[in-house]
C-alpha cells in the first residue's frame, strides 16, 4: 500500500518536471480535488487525497508504477508525512495558488505564522468576534482546524476596519499564508510590522502600503 499524501508531496517536490506531463483535463480535475482537500477535514479530506493521488497515478504511471491500494492517514496523526520536506499541502498551494514558496521554506513560514496569536472559530465566537466575517485571513495547519490571526480583531471583538480592505489587496482568499506573512513580517516601507500599527495613528499607512504593493506588481 502507498500513502496518498506521500504521493501528493512527491509530486509537489517534482512539480516543475511533472506538471507538463499532466493533460489539461486532468490538471483541471486535480485542481477541483485539491480545492476539496483544502476545505475538507477528516474522512472527506482523506477521500479527496486518495482521488487526487489516484489521478496522478493514472497520469504518471512510470513515476508511480505500483498503484496498489492507496491509504490516506489523517494528517493530524502523521503531521510530518511528506517527501524531501514537501507535504501534500504544498501541492495544494502550487496548483491552486501558483505560489512558489513551498516545501521546507513554506513549512518554516507556516510554523511561524501558526505560532502567532490566533483564535479558533469557536473561540472567536465566544469572544464576540464573527469568525465568518468576509475578508478575514483563515489559516489551516496540517490536519488542524481553521485559525484566525488575532490581529484582525479589535478588543471589543469587531473586525478592525482596515483589515478586510487590506486583505482584499493582498488576495488573502487565494493566498492566506502569503497575506498573513505580509501582516506579520517587518515591512521596509512602513519600518514596522504592519499588524503592530493597527489601532495606532499610523493605521491608514498600512492600507497605503498594501496599495503600493499592488501598484508595484
Amino acid at each position: 500500500m502507498s500513502d496518498a499524501r506521500t504521493r501528493l508531496a512527491t509530486v509537489a517536490a517534482e512539480w516543475d518536471e511533472l506538471r507538463p506531463r499532466l493533460e489539461p483535463a486532468a490538471l483541471h480535475t486535480l485542481s477541483l480535488l485539491l480545492a476539496g482537500l483544502r476545505e475538507a477535514t477528516g474522512e472527506a479530506a482523506d477521500r479527496a487525497a486518495r482521488h487526487a493521488a489516484r489521478l496522478l497515478g493514472e497520469q504518471l504511471p512510470d513515476r508511480f508504477p505500483d498503484d496498489g491500494r492507496l491509504t490516506a492517514a489523517p494528517t493530524s496523526s502523521r503531521p510530518d508525512l511528506g517527501h524531501l520536506g514537501f507535504s501534500a499541502d504544498d501541492l495544494v498551494v502550487l496548483v491552486l495558488d501558483g505560489h512558489r514558496m513551498v516545501g521546507p521554506v513554506l513549512g518554516e513560514v507556516r510554523e511561524r505564522l501558526l505560532a502567532a496569536p490566533s483564535l479558533g472559530e469557536a473561540e472567536a465566537a465566544e469572544r464576540g468576534c464573527d469568525p465568518n466575517a468576509p475578508g478575514l485571513i483563515r489559516l489551516r495547519g496540517p490536519g488542524g482546524p481553521v485559525r484566525l490571526p488575532a490581529f484582525q480583531f479589535a478588543r471589543d471583538g469587531r473586525v478592525v476596519e482596515v483589515v478586510p480592505e487590506v486583505n482584499l489587496l493582498l488576495e488573502a482568499d487565494r493566498d492566506p499564508w502569503g497575506a498573513a506573512d505580509w501582516w506579520l513580517s517587518p515591512n521596509a516601507w512602513l519600518a514596522e510590522v504592519p499588524a503592530r500599527l493597527l489601532g495606532t495613528v499610523a493605521e491608514l499607512q498600512v492600507l497605503t502600503a498594501a496599495r503600493f504593493l499592488r501598484e508595484g506588481e
